[in-house]
């Protein structure tokens, strides 16, 4: 019998893990899990403090100090979550836990973390070489995509008043159509006069906008338009629109110079987690040799 297995019932520890698997993956205390629930929160708590006992109890722990005041300052951070003191030890105390026993269960977690931090930083560092390949390799994720300028006016849809049935609002948009002309020098004017969309009152402007970020029957026309250009009338959910579009700022690639320090934290992050994975590795063979 492992030790997690033999300090199931009795470790306050074991208990936080249990309780740490049963928020993380049902949002339940102990005492409201289903039986089959309860099975699988004990076993990925078995897993995770068999885990933890061999990463503290390996030579990487040595020299590393959880202080009181690191302490207190978990313990803390924990209690805020609850309304008051009171609430947070009868929680505690439903969960098979108190806080001397908390205390100890947040030693060993920040033990762990410290251990695992002291094994990342033996990842080799990130060079500029790694950095170019990975922006050469994923020109995708350094891309801005094409934006439009814009304004509209819009004539809503609402059968309970006569002005506004579909017909009805159709027809005077058709209105306000023929009367702007394609003068886009008086849109701004029209879009206060007629629009009935809260952007009236800045003259229709949509601002700077992305595919997607309208309705799709908007979204189709506005990117088909050239700049400087007015839509012909588009219905969508909420009514019927005249489009402006404004200017049109083309989709571009993020310089190097730019995007190497978000590439180089990503593959910092990496190169850390591939030790921590590799170090593990080799902790368990030799435990299980």
């Amino acid at each position: 019998m492992t030790p997690a297995k033999q300090q199931s019932e009795t470790s306050p520890e074991f208990n936080y893990h249990l309780l740490r698997n049963a928020l993380g993956g049902y949002k339940k205390n102990l005492s409201q899990l289903e039986p089959p629930e309860y099975q699988q929160v004990y076993r990925k708590a078995l897993k995770s403090y068999e885990l933890e006992s061999l990463v503290i109890a390996s030579p990487e722990s040595e020299g590393i100090l959880i202080g009181e005041q690191q302490l207190d300052q978990s313990i803390a951070e924990v209690a805020a979550r609850y309304a008051s003191q009171t609430d947070f030890e009868q929680d505690l105390e439903t969960n098979g836990l108190d806080e001397a026993g908390l205390r100890k269960a947040l030693y060993r977690e920040l033990l762990f973390d410290g251990v695992m931090q002291r094994v990342a930083a033996r990842s080799a560092d990130v060079n500029d070489l790694d950095v170019h390949l990975f922006y050469e390799m994923h020109h995708d994720r350094f891309q801005t995509p094409e934006t439009r300028v814009a304004s509209h006016i819009l004539i809503t849809i609402n059968p309970d008043y006569p002005e506004n049935t579909p017909d009805a609002a159709y027809q005077r948009m058709q209105q306000v159509r023929d009367k702007l002309a394609g003068r886009k020098n008086r849109f701004d004017e029209f879009a206060k006069r007629y629009s009935e969309c809260p952007t009236a009152m800045e003259g229709g402007k949509l601002g700077e906008v992305t595919r997607g970020q309208l309705y799709e029957s908007l979204d189709a026309v506005l990117f088909e338009l050239e700049a400087g250009q007015i839509s012909p009338i588009v219905e969508s959910e909420m009514g019927f629109h005249l489009l402006y579009c404004e200017k049109i700022k083309a989709a571009k690639r993020v310089p190097l110079s730019k995007a190497a320090p978000r590439i180089r934290e990503i593959l910092q992050t990496r190169q850390r987690r591939n030790c921590q994975k590799a170090w593990l590795a080799s902790l368990q063979k030799i435990e299980n040799a």
